[in-house]
């Protein structure tokens, strides 16, 4: 009943809130009237209407995020667990990580694009990268935090560098990984829709780009309502999991 109540909750919640945004939007619209910011009224029925040309691109831009994500996260979490354990090593490569993580990773887009064309892979290169970083500095500084009283306990009782890893690291950390996913799902949809209105004839950033050139501000507003609910998606999609994985975390709490 309570995990019933929390669902009901958080859909109403969801409700409220779209309501508080479509109305800002609407007074936002009349007060301003201009044709650059038409509506919700007017814009929902094109949305409706163009659902099925925004499919495919919304496929499209959802593959490259999570793909981007996924390979931000996998390549970034050993090497700050390794980082946190081993000070020889994080002291050779934290000043390189120190001096590259405050660059916007978005300049390089032009680089790639050059090197790589104008398909997925310079893309999902760009926002891979920016979620390596964001994932990388966040899970290394979470793992120097654990409290040494922790690991100095099983190793008492014998435990091992993996057994370490496995049993006292990775679960005090797992919250944390996933609270900088979530941050870096918002990164990731925004350099999304950089990379996608540079470069390329697919994606809902190119959708919105074109739509804009066109001055067809409906159709621009459509799309990026579809954006909006690709990043609520991905969003909501990490904290379902990040609610399996570490119920544990939850434990005690009314």
């Amino acid at each position: 009943m309570m995990k019933l109540n929390s669902k009901v909750r958080a859909f109403f919640g969801y409700l409220l809130a779209l309501l508080i945004l479509f109305v800002g939007w609407h007074v936002s619209s009349l007060i301003l009237n201009s044709p650059a910011l038409p509506t919700p009224i007017e814009t929902i029925p094109v949305f409706i209407h163009q659902l099925s040309s925004l499919a495919p691109h919304f496929v499209i831009s959802a593959y490259r995020v999570v793909i981007s994500i996924l390979i931000g996260m996998v390549l970034a979490v050993p090497i700050a667990l390794l980082l946190s354990r081993n000070e020889k090593t994080d002291a050779i490569f934290a000043p390189f990580l120190f001096l590259s993580y405050p660059i916007p990773k978005v300049v390089l887009l032009p680089v790639l694009l050059v090197i790589f064309g104008l398909g997925n892979l310079p893309k999902i290169m760009l926002i891979s990268l920016t979620v390596f970083f964001q994932v990388l500095m966040s899970m290394r500084d979470a793992a120097l935090q654990v409290n040494p009283s922790y690991i100095a306990s099983v190793q008492s009782l014998g435990a091992n560098s993996w057994e370490i890893y496995r049993h006292v690291i990775v679960p005090a950390v797992m919250p944390n990984l996933f609270a900088t996913l979530r941050i870096a799902s918002g990164t990731a949809i925004a350099i999304l829709f950089i990379a996608e209105s540079m470069a390329g004839t697919t994606g809902l950033g190119y959708v919105i780009i074109n739509a804009w050139g066109l001055i067809d501000y409906p159709q621009m507003f459509a799309a990026i309502i579809a954006m909006a609910m690709l990043g609520v998606l991905i969003y909501e999609i990490i904290a379902s999991i990040e609610r399996k994985i570490t119920a544990w975390t939850k434990a005690g709490q009314a």
